[in-house]
């Protein structure tokens, strides 16, 4: 059963934390009635995760189509015999299509693993680079396109920026007449600043202009800071923003907008 208004659809967004709390996770979501979720750091098959699939998990609970990104190959989380993986998942009440993943040119060194250090998890030695997972659905006959976005936690803004940049540079090839979303984790304030330039050229909306607030909670060493977000271009008007501070289950707080086409 579709959920909402005729050409209105609810759409969440959040960095879920590998997935660690699983069941508080799924216990929102339920209650989120959201046609669209974009997870950010949803595991794969990772020791931390009890190997299982967590965006699968989550799509059979929400009964939701989903597709899988994946960011990197988490080499303390898995074996070579059994992998573990880590990236993004973007699920839909919709079939979803012509997905495809758009990997940044520019990326962070700090990942990568060294023949000197050992492969145990603080160090989170990894293979892969961040992304973008790009996916079509078509919502009551409307086309709809999404990027779920995962920028750089390393480095600085300048490279978060030039992710940034790749992303809006692929999303001009969509004609102006189809409705663009991007969301996720972008590590970055976009509100100001750089950022905010580069999205106001390329004519995307802020969903939270009006109400900005921290997206992640206050920790010993520092504030909550505001770096996920939900944009939007194209024929499309965004109503009903919300940052659900009172949810306690990963490193970042869910995002919900309804997009009205």
């Amino acid at each position: 059963m579709l959920v909402g208004k005729p050409g209105s659809i609810r759409i969440v967004t959040w960095n879920i934390n590998r997935g660690l709390e699983l069941r508080k996770i799924i216990d929102f979501l339920e209650g989120a009635k959201a046609d669209f979720v974009l997870l950010q750091e949803s595991d794969v098959n990772a020791r931390r995760t009890h190997r299982l699939n967590i965006a699968r998990e989550i799509s059979q609970k929400l009964e939701m189509n989903y597709v899988f990104g994946r960011e990197f190959q988490e080499l303390t989380q898995g074996s070579r015999t059994s992998p573990a993986y880590h990236g993004q998942a973007t699920l839909s009440r919709w079939r979803l299509s012509a997905a495809r993943i758009l990997r940044f040119q520019r990326q962070s060194n700090f990942w990568r693993p060294h023949w000197f250090l050992p492969l145990v998890a603080p160090l989170q030695e990894r293979l892969g680079g961040r992304l973008a997972l790009v996916v079509e659905a078509n919502v009551a006959g409307k086309v709809l396109i999404t990027y779920n976005l995962h920028l750089e936690s390393r480095g600085d803004d300048s490279l978060r920026c030039a992710q940034l940049g790749e992303t809006l540079d692929d999303a001009r090839r969509y004609d102006a007449t189809v409705p663009v979303v991007l969301a996720g984790d972008f590590n970055l304030d976009v509100s100001e600043g750089q950022g905010a330039e580069a999205l106001r050229q390329s004519e995307f909306q802020d969903a939270f202009v009006s109400q900005h607030v921290s997206t992640t909670p206050d920790s010993f060493l520092e504030r909550g800071r505001l770096i996920d977000w939900i944009l939007a271009r194209g024929p499309a008007q965004f109503s009903e923003p919300k940052v659900y501070r009172s949810v306690k289950a990963s490193d970042h707080y869910p995002l919900a907008v309804t997009l009205n086409l």
